[in-house]
């Protein structure tokens, strides 16, 4: 536990003797009570500290995940089309529907940040944790790239999606409550466990790596599918599955879709957008090498200052309708956005189908996982944990808190909402509370008024942060036992198959498939070795039973002789 870390120089004594009067107060109060300020070592200005520090490492998340939950189109239909057709979708996007997926962002900046504050403040209000949560990065891509597909084009429509999510948090909540929580987390292979994170952090780095949602570094290519890209915007082309008829008549696949700008005509690695991403990418590195709280948040802000005026290279604001729009927008500078599209838009009428299921256990399967050993691992990291036990103080209010949170995020319209690894930065600079969640949900609430800033973060400057937090989440790989092929195989499938199959859900199919099959000879061999011990142990006693039985009768036999001898007699 860490001691309380009272300020002992600075502007002097009489700055030292005001702080320490306040957390004193503080400590006495029903607040130091409440949060057991003394108990835990800590102090109240350490814990807004604290609270500080953990909002700089994750505010990224508030435009990180409206902008990847916003390539899903949202609520957007045809419909919002100025020429409605199936096609206005995709590119070129028809100006109406580009008009409404830019509403949307703006819905889901707010539905991020708000579903942030009610997760957070849970968290610290009733499990008295340092733990901040926010829509967790992974399963947002997977909600909106594989589920509901870019612009629509996915399994799931976004409000069906968000349906599934809403019953997966309920679900989440029921196990919690009960305490199979961290039952069902052991029953996953651990293999399989460990490089699932792994395996999703190479998925968020393919994503930050390509154009629509990042550096644009990677692009398609017919003949192996990806190659070197980073050419300018007027250089990139769209792709789509066509057929030709013998009239000569060209048409789009059935089912099938037009991509964004993914192909290179030229001028690969020209793109100005592409190297001042770069240049971000090296600002957070650098500033992860030193230590620096909030390395992410500098990163993006760096690149959007650079990218907000107009007339330039690199200009989030193009002299175009959209970027008209866009611009008086963010103009305004404070506005407290209303929620007019995602709020409450879920959709049961697609719960029949097999799709709905899929996407429900795999949201399940990586709250139960991820979220859980978030929690264990940052409890552990703040000593909380009783290694006796296995257990943490405030254990059921946290699994519960989050899986509330799940609730109330979809109902606000995004993806599932996690505790976030992040928070170890609050815990190193001496978090113990929960007043350092509260203070981190404190923050998130004045997000609420900054919503033109935030909708103007462009994707360029979200991608460096998405490559760095898959370099973070590589580290579960170094527990892996890669010497023994049982468990290297099933980890290496889950790691490789999440990016390369774009999709979470197949990923962790391939790997407990894999380890199934590895393991079950073993388990034949096991299960008929016990089965042939027990018939054996079965048989042995049977023959011992009629042994006994006989003796039995033939001492019963002799007694009864002797008694008719003697009545004879």
């Amino acid at each position: 536990m860490a001691n309380p870390i009272i300020p002992t120089s600075g502007n002097g004594d009489e700055a030292t003797t005001k702080l320490g009067r306040l957390n004193a107060a503080v400590e006495r109060s029903w607040v130091g009570r409440r949060f057991r300020l003394v108990a835990r070592g800590t102090t109240f200005t350490t814990e807004l500290r604290a609270g500080t520090a953990t909002f700089l490492t994750m505010a990224y998340i508030l435009a990180v995940n409206a902008s990847i939950l916003s390539d899903s189109g949202g609520t957007c239909t045809v419909d919002d089309c100025q020429a409605p057709s199936p096609r206005c979708k995709f590119p070129p996007v028809d100006p109406g529907y580009a008009a409404c997926v830019s509403r949307v962002r703006r819905d889901l900046i707010v539905a991020t940040a708000a579903s942030s504050v009610i997760g957070s403040f849970i968290m610290g209000a009733f499990a008295n944790l340092p733990l901040a949560l926010a829509p967790g990065m992974g399963t947002n891509a997977y909600f909106a790239y594989t589920v509901v597909g870019f612009h629509g084009s996915g399994t799931l429509p976004y409000r069906t999606a968000l349906a599934a999510v809403f019953l997966e948090g309920l679900i989440f909540l029921f196990i919690s409550i009960v305490g199979l929580r961290s039952k069902l987390a052991q029953f996953i292979p651990k293999p399989v466990r460990i490089s699932s994170s792994a395996g999703i952090g190479l998925f968020l780095a393919f994503i930050g790596l390509q154009s629509n949602q990042g550096l644009g570094l990677v692009g398609f290519s017919s003949s192996t599918l990806v190659t070197l890209g980073a050419c300018p915007a007027s250089e990139r082309a769209s792709v789509a599955p066509v057929m030709t008829f013998p009239n000569g008549t060209v048409a789009l696949i059935p089912g099938g879709t037009v991509s964004g700008g993914i192909l290179c005509l030229s001028g690969r690695m020209t793109s100005p957008t592409f190297w001042l991403a770069v240049v971000g990418f090296l600002v957070i590195a650098f500033c992860l090498i030193k230590n620096v709280k909030g390395a992410m948040i500098y990163g993006i802000l760096f690149v959007t200052f650079i990218s907000w005026p107009r007339s330039t290279a690199v200009t989030v604001f193009p002299d175009t309708p959209a970027g008209d729009e866009s611009f008086s927008y963010f103009k305004k500078v404070f506005d407290v956005h209303r929620i007019q599209s995602t709020a409450g838009a879920l959709d049961f009428s697609g719960a029949g189908q097999g799709f709905f299921w899929e996407a429900l256990v795999t949201f399940l399967y990586v709250d139960i996982l991820d979220t859980t050993g978030t929690l264990y691992s940052m409890a552990r990291f703040a000593g909380f944990m009783d290694d006796a036990t296995g257990e943490f103080e405030g254990q059921y209010f946290a699994f519960m808190s989050d899986a509330t949170a799940i609730v109330f995020g979809s109902l606000l319209g995004t993806s599932p909402v996690t505790a976030f690894i992040e928070s170890s930065t609050g815990i190193r600079e001496g978090g113990r509370t929960g007043l350092t969640a509260l203070t981190a949900a404190v923050y998130f609430t004045a997000a609420l008024f900054v919503t033109p800033l935030l909708a103007s973060i462009p994707p360029w400057a979200v991608g460096p942060p998405l490559v760095l937090v898959g370099v973070m989440m590589m580290r579960s790989v170094a527990e892996v036992d890669w010497v023994d092929m049982r468990q290297a195989v099933p980890a290496f499938m889950t790691l490789a198959l999440m990016p390369l199959t774009y999709s979470i859900a197949y990923g962790l199919i391939g790997g407990i498939g894999t380890y199934m099959l590895l393991h079950s000879w073993d388990w034949a061999c096991d299960a008929a070795t016990k089965l042939g011990y027990r018939r054996k142990v079965g048989a042995g006693e049977e023959a011992r039973a009629i042994t006994e039985m006989n003796s039995s009768g033939s001492a019963g036999g002799s007694n009864r002789e002797h008694v008719n001898d003697g009545g004879h007699a």
